[in-house]
């Protein structure tokens, strides 16, 4: 494996971060997450006639239900024109003729995207914690912050996923149509799908099959991350009869979010080459 220079990695994350904060993406990130985290978090139970946080289980499952129909179409937008972009100024030609790999670039393009969203993140959602720690007690606030860390693992996903539309597309115009596919895919059609297989089969592959389909999308890992070992949540997204207890250990499924966001960066590299 070639040596990579983590100077050049950093060099080109801190460029890439300096631009999203420079055309206020970060900040304008930061307030969509704000404010829908305010008004999940405060009106979320207004249809059973109350206002305010109820609960700490109620609050996050009603922003993980948010969370994944938002977070991955902005990291799909933030991220689907990372190369293609630069291929279409004409500024790749000159990226690659300085003495920097395409590992180099595909790992500081990513990381720089990562830095911009994980701020974004923080301080959105942490500023709605700060904010319910007048309501909840420390150890709520730790699973809020798991919710957190979830989320920017779920960005990352995306994230992965757009520098390789990035890489494979010809052009921006093919590039932003891929990924909203990808979003389509699975934030919608994935589930969709596996509810009609469940259907047809009536059932018989509910226990065995189901699960393990569950962990080929990110989407569904997150959700699963933010409901397990909450028992009341877990009852009320119907999940306690199909997932097994022993698929849906914190560590394998976070280490299942990993993979989905190597095996992208790894598709892109061997397609940049």
């Amino acid at each position: 494996m070639a040596h990579i220079e983590i100077r050049q990695i950093r060099i080109l994350a801190a460029k890439e971060f300096r631009d999203r904060l420079r055309n206020r993406w970060v900040i304008a990130v930061a307030i969509i997450f704000t404010l829908f985290a305010l008004a999940i978090s405060y009106f979320g139970s207004a249809q059973q006639g109350s206002v305010g946080p109820g609960s700490i289980e109620i609050t996050i499952a009603s922003l993980v239900s948010l969370v994944i129909y938002l977070i991955p179409l902005i990291a799909l937008m933030l991220g689907y024109d990372a190369v293609v972009g630069e291929r279409e100024r004409g500024s790749l030609d000159l990226l690659l003729s300085l003495p920097i790999t395409r590992l180099e670039l595909l790992l500081g393009k990513f990381s720089g995207l990562s830095a911009a969203f994980a701020v974004a993140t923080l301080a959105g959602f942490g500023f709605a914690g700060l904010l319910l720690l007048w309501h909840f007690d420390m150890t709520a606030l730790y699973h809020y912050a798991g919710f957190m860390l979830s989320a920017m693992l779920l960005g990352m996903v995306f994230l992965s996923l757009a520098v390789m539309v990035s890489v494979i597309s010809r052009d921006r115009a093919r590039a932003s149509g891929a990924a909203i596919a990808v979003w389509f895919l699975f934030v919608l059609v994935f589930d969709l799908a596996l509810l009609g297989i469940l259907v047809l089969s009536g059932g018989e592959f509910g226990e065995k099959l189901l699960p393990l389909l569950l962990l080929l999308n990110p989407a569904d890992i997150f959700r699963l991350l933010n409901i397990f070992n909450m028992d009341d949540i877990r009852t009320l997204y119907g999940l306690a009869t199909i997932f097994p207890d022993n698929l849906s250990n914190p560590w394998l499924l976070g280490s299942m979010m990993l993979g989905w966001i190597i095996t992208p960066l790894l598709i892109a590299l061997w397609r940049f080459k």
